[in-house]
Parts: structure tokens; sequence; C-alpha cells
């Protein structure tokens, strides 16, 4: 047999052989990334124990807006394993009740910028001409916004002069929300560029060809055959973006523009301890520093996944 067969027959071998699924070599490429694993296992970790907030609240019998002003900054003990805040609250459960804020916002702001990025790249993607066109140069023009004081313009709107009455606009879920949606509506750009340039891509294949010859209309064409293959940019593009909505939502919180108090979140657990720092450094220590573990836990967790999700890594 010539060397090129047994080249073909050694390629064979290895493509039947077990594990060779392209989930199984999704789990493989991905398991070489020990810090992405690392980080996957942080970011589980801190949902957990975030989510179990209200069971902690039981254990200890109160609750994270129980006031103690004669415990005020007080340092670790049994009854409060990581000390009190600046009004005597449990450190420990505001910690916990930010994390469901924090991470709650940067999830959901994530999840929403990639959904309007994916389907606005698809059109533009598609279509072409002057769709595509309009909705890069609209890309292009969000791009070109200083971000952070946009953010600060929009999150200083009064939302009663929108018609909202005082009692909706100053509840705290309507502040979460307007968070998610005034970042959403910065953050999709990077998302529908990217599956906009893979779109245009897959569009020369000869499988949407043959749907379209087989009289397939574009919406069908877009959800069975392009979508599922445009999917693996989406997927890094929304886990690197939460991070960075992470870090918006503590800037604007610090800021005193994001979450409002009572509800905690870590942005506005260090706006509170500025006026502590150097009587007591850890209330400004420990959320600054989930902030950045999980900023950075994301970061490595997306590097990972685009790894794992190239096919040509592993021929690398």
């Amino acid at each position: 047999m010539s060397d090129s067969g047994l080249r073909l027959a050694a390629e064979a071998r290895g493509a039947a052989r077990p594990g060779g699924s392209p989930s199984q070599a999704f789990l493989r490429r991905f398991r070489r990334h020990p810090l992405a694993l690392v980080s996957l296992l942080v970011l589980l970790l801190l949902g957990a124990a975030s989510a179990s907030a209200p069971l902690v609240e039981q254990a200890f019998g109160f609750t994270a807006e129980d006031i103690d002003l004669l415990a005020r900054s007080a340092p670790p003990s049994a009854k409060h394993p990581l000390g009190t805040d600046e009004l005597g609250r449990d450190l420990l459960l505001r910690l916990l009740h930010g994390g469901r804020v924090s991470l709650l916002v940067g999830l959901s702001a994530a999840l929403v910028s990639a959904t309007i990025g994916t389907a606005l790249g698809l059109l533009a993607g598609y279509l072409g001409g002057r769709v595509d066109a309009l909705l890069m140069r609209l890309a292009d023009s969000v791009i070109a916004l200083p971000l952070l004081p946009l953010l600060i313009v929009l999150a200083a709107v009064d939302l009663t002069k929108l018609g909202l009455s005082p009692e909706l606009a100053n509840a705290s879920s309507t502040n979460l929300w307007r968070i998610v949606l005034i970042v959403s509506l910065v953050g999709w750009t990077t998302t529908a560029r990217l599956v906009r340039g893979t779109v245009l891509s897959l569009r020369a294949r000869e499988y949407v060809r043959a749907a379209e010859a087989l009289g397939a209309g574009p919406a069908r064409i877009l959800w069975r055959h392009i979508l599922p293959n445009a999917l693996s940019p989406v997927i890094v593009a929304t886990t690197l973006s939460i991070g960075n909505v992470i870090l918006l939502e503590s800037v604007l919180s610090f800021l005193g523009l994001g979450i409002q108090p009572p509800l905690p979140s870590w942005g506005n657990m260090l706006t509170g301890a500025q006026e502590t720092l150097w009587s007591a450094p850890m209330l400004a220590v420990w959320p600054g520093l989930l902030i950045f573990v999980t900023v950075i836990a994301a970061n490595f967790l997306g590097d990972g996944l685009q790894d794992a999700l190239d096919p040509r890594t592993e021929r690398r």
C-alpha cells in the first residue's frame, strides 16, 4: 500500500475510534485547558453559594438586612464569619446576596446582548446589501460612542419622567432590569460582527445552496442550517461578556447609578465601604476580590471554550 493509502487508512481509523463524536472531541479539547476547568468550577461554586443565601440566613437565624449598630465593622467571629459592615449587617450574607444580583445582571445582560447581536448578525450576513450596510453602520456608531459616559447618562434618567409611577420607578427589581437593558443596548455589537462574519462564510456552503435549491425560505435556512453552525462564536462572546457586564454594573453601582440599596450588589458594597476604607479595609477587599475572581474566571472560561469549539486546535 502506498504512503497516501496508509495515511488515509490511519485517518479513517482515527475518525472511527471511540470518542470521535463532536461532543466528545469538544470535551477532550476542553479538558486540555486546566485554567478553563478551574474557572468553570469557580463560577459554579460562586453561583451555588449565592443561590444558597436564603438557606444560610435560616442557619444563622438572621438576615442580611438586620442592623446591629452596636456591632458595626466587627471583626470575624463565630456569629459573623467575615465580620459586619458599617451598619452592623453580616458581611457574608451581604456578599452572598450581592453575588445573586451581580451574577444575575451579568448573565442576563450577556444573554440579551447575545440574542440581539445574533439576530442582527444573521440578518446582516444573510441578506447582505443595504440591510448589511445599515446594520453594520449602526454597530459602528454604537462602538464609536464613549461607553462609560453613555451608560452614566442612561442610568441617570429619571424613570418617572418616562411615565412610570414613583413606586415602580424606585423598585429594586426595576433598578436591576434597567441596568440589564442599558448594558444590553450597547453590548450587542461584538456578537453581531462575529455572527455576520460566520454567516458570510456559511452562506456559500453546499448545504445552504442545496436548501435554497429545494425551495427553503430564508427563515428556515437561517434557523435550521446557518444558526446551529454559527453558535460557536456566540457562546464564546457571551461567556467573555459576562465579566465585562459585571464590571460595568460594579462601576455604575460604585458611582451610585446602578443597583440601589438596600438591595446589595458587589458594586454598591464597595461604595458603602469608602468611608471605612482605613478603619475596616476588608469591607472593600471582599467584594473587590469577588469581582476580580469572577471576571478573571469568565475570561479564562471563554478562552477555553474558544479553543475547545475550534476543531483546528486538536490538529495544532
